[in-house]
């Protein structure tokens, strides 16, 4: 990666969506800055890869304690960064706890050498080592859980981490560092770059850099591809999504309610695996809607720094506009909106404050259907049976997850088959196990994270046959 001495005088700014204020401000990193850091991960990788996995673990788990102990602040800067309400900011703090403790538990044997059947007057098995250096380019809507799926499997797998967070969340990096720092890990192997765009493509293509690890758009992401072609390295992508879920006539349909309506509307829509297209067979639909639009009317929207909000801004007013667009369009071509949003005071044009809307008699071609909606909008389709629900559910370019409900396992089993998504939820949507695979096909990416297969993307298998003399 050729350097020059110039230095990047640019300045990241994070623009609170609570009140449009500079929240956060710090310089770019620039050619000189990387390749300090490039230096030191390297270096310090060679080390700790030789360390004990028992002693990684261990860093790990007293990292998570720490955490604990500074949920509320991360919590609160979650909340002034990104707009997450102050009541759910951390929820967040928990879940990155939750999984990075489970990944470490499963380190042990995910990382275990593979054993073969005994050959006599040989030794044969399978290693997994370590990549080198990881390269985590890591979201706004979701900073930590994001994060965490790749940061903490690849330093377990005895990888050294270099994290490039959205300029909307940077503190969340800064905290990462220095949390693991304090729980004793060594210098050098886990650290952070304020960059921009440019440079994060550069840093790709440098070669220490042997794993990467994206989560952010589709059109993001085909150009992370195309930057690093040729390189043949690790490359994981977590992209777009526009999840569906399926109510079945036999479904409760309160639970179902309850469960779509948090899926869709949570962090003000702003979720890739949230639910943004919903499929009620005919003979629940109306009860359906109206329950819907019942527990929507209770959200309040309103600054997310105020303990009474429910739903907070969308992160920039741009992004409010788009959705609202989307909307727009819908209704021009015949669809039912259900809700007023003169009943949500904050809720106005050209601010990234934005009420939650319902919409009804959409069809499968408008753009609020089948493009990523990304707000706190959903779109609620009548279908006769199962298998037109399964049709319009695949009849996407993406697949992520998938949501069915009903009290009948054997039917959703039987669907779940047939659906083309990473992860397929039976009565619930838009959550995440860490003990499962993390995955998507079609442009929701490729690769895979968390679970014990999640540790095979961080690590290459090196075989060992051995001939015993005589």
């Amino acid at each position: 990666m050729p350097m020059k001495t110039t230095k990047i005088m640019h300045h990241l700014q994070c623009i609170s969506p609570i009140d449009n204020s500079v929240y956060v401000e710090r310089a770019l990193a620039g050619e000189v800055e990387i390749r300090v850091v490039l230096d030191r991960a390297s270096k310090a990788q060679k080390a700790w890869r030789r360390t004990p996995l028992n002693e990684r673990i261990a860093i790990v788990e007293r990292a998570v304690e720490i955490f604990a102990v500074k949920k509320e602040r991360l919590g609160r800067e979650l909340c002034w960064m990104m707009g997450r309400p102050i009541r759910y900011a951390g929820g967040e703090i928990n879940g990155f706890m939750d999984r990075a403790q489970t990944m470490a538990q499963l380190a042990t044997e995910a990382l275990a050498d593979i054993q073969l059947p005994e050959k006599p007057g040989f030794t044969r098995f399978i290693r997994r080592e370590p990549l080198g250096v990881s390269l985590v380019i890591a979201p706004w809507n979701y900073p930590y859980l994001t994060a965490v799926n790749a940061v903490v499997p690849a330093l377990l797998s005895g990888n050294a981490v270099i994290l490039k967070h959205s300029a909307q969340t940077p503190l969340c990096a800064e905290r990462m560092v220095e949390i693991f720092r304090e729980a004793g890990l060594p210098y050098g192997v886990f650290q952070f770059l304020h960059l921009n765009h440019a440079y994060t493509q550069r840093l790709a293509c440098a070669g220490e850099i042997q794993h990467v690890a994206f989560t952010g758009s589709v059109g993001a992401g085909a150009n992370l591809e195309r930057t690093v072609a040729g390189r043949f390295i690790q490359v994981g992508l977590e992209l777009g999504g526009k999840d569906p879920a399926y109510v079945r006539a036999d479904a409760d349909i309160s639970q179902a309610v309850a469960a779509v309506v948090d899926g869709a509307y949570f962090n003000s829509g702003q979720s890739c695996c949230g639910i943004e297209r919903a499929y009620v067979h005919e003979d629940i639909f109306s009860e359906f809607i109206s329950q819907t639009v019942d527990l929507l009317r209770d959200y309040r929207l309103g600054r997310p720094d105020q303990v009474e909000t429910t739903l907070g801004p969308l992160v920039r007013a741009e992004a409010a506009d788009r959705v609202r667009a989307q909307v727009d369009e819908a209704i021009a071509e015949g669809a039912k909106v259900h809700l007023d949003v003169s009943e949500f005071p904050m809720d106005k044009r050209g601010t990234q404050y934005m009420a939650p809307q319902l919409l009804t008699r959409v069809r499968h071609h408008m753009r609020v259907m089948r493009e990523e909606t990304f707000g706190p909008v959903l779109g609620v389709q009548k279908v006769h049976d199962d298998g037109e629900a399964l049709e319009f559910m695949n009849n996407s370019p993406f697949g992520l997850t998938a949501a069915i409900f009903t009290r009948d396992e054997d039917v959703a089993m039987e669907m779940g088959g047939y659906l083309e998504a990473g992860t397929v939820f039976l009565n619930r949507c838009d959550y995440l196990d860490p003990e499962l695979a993390w995955t998507g096909v079609k442009q929701s990416g490729r690769g895979c994270t968390l679970s014990k297969i999640g540790f095979e993307n961080l690590t290459r298998p090196k075989s060992f046959h051995f001939k015993h003399d005589g």
